[in-house]
């Protein structure tokens, strides 16, 4: 049986920063986009208040402005080469975050089979954001339990990789999971903790998965 491993994005494939942080920063809105993340992270803001502010915040954002910010992004180094292993192996690998996925899907190019993130109109905006379309923790599982029927696998096939409390609801629904520069809170409730800055450190703590499923 294939695994399927899932990436968070803020703070897990990027280091200390996350993609709404980097975009705002091609625009010189910095402040402005740090007190959101203040009130999104005490829980001050759901999911859709966030996006909704940022999708006002990013008026002025061109399809310039969203490569600039993920090619100057602090990204874990050896992602691509994770990828690469993960699919030689036969496995599959994917990218749910709550960003927006104009920014998520960039992460195809990198490797993943599939990446999924909250749903905001093409760059530059000229539609409001859909709600309908943003993705929440709960939100999360339901599209882990897409990939799953979509790649032949199940939930105890499924490896989790995430930081903050957002991804708490996939690690308790998955059968392991890996805290990557994580609060305490996550780190709790993985199965194994990295702390550091590639990606393939974390993999290699659950290298040995493939085999013991193999030989189950």
């Amino acid at each position: 049986m294939s695994l399927l491993h899932l990436f968070d994005l803020d703070g897990t494939l990027m280091h200390g920063s996350a993609a709404p942080v980097e975009i705002s920063r091609q625009l010189g809105l910095s402040t402005e986009i740090a007190e959101l993340e203040r009130a999104f992270g005490a829980q001050q803001m759901a999911p859709h208040e966030f996006a909704v502010a940022a999708h006002a915040l990013w008026a002025g954002l061109t399809p310039a402005h969203v490569r600039a910010a993920f090619d100057g992004a602090p990204w874990l180094t050896g992602i691509r080469e994770v990828w690469r292993e993960i699919r030689e192996r036969g496995d599959y690998c994917a990218v749910i975050s709550l960003s927006p996925s104009f920014f998520v899907e960039l992460l195809l190019e990198w490797g993943a089979h599939a990446a999924h993130g909250s749903v905001f109109p093409e760059v530059p905006f000229t539609r409001p954001v859909d709600a309908a379309g943003l993705l929440t923790p709960e939100g999360k599982v339901m599209v882990a339990d897409r990939l799953c029927a979509q790649f032949g696998v199940t939930r105890a096939d499924c490896i989790a990789y995430g930081d903050s409390p957002t991804d708490s609801l996939l690690f308790d629904a998955v059968s392991m999971s890996v805290a990557v520069n994580a609060g305490p809170y996550l780190a709790e409730r993985a199965t194994y903790v990295y702390e550091g800055r590639d990606l393939r450190e974390a993999y290699r703590l659950v290298g040995a998965a493939h085999t013991e499923v193999q030989a189950s």
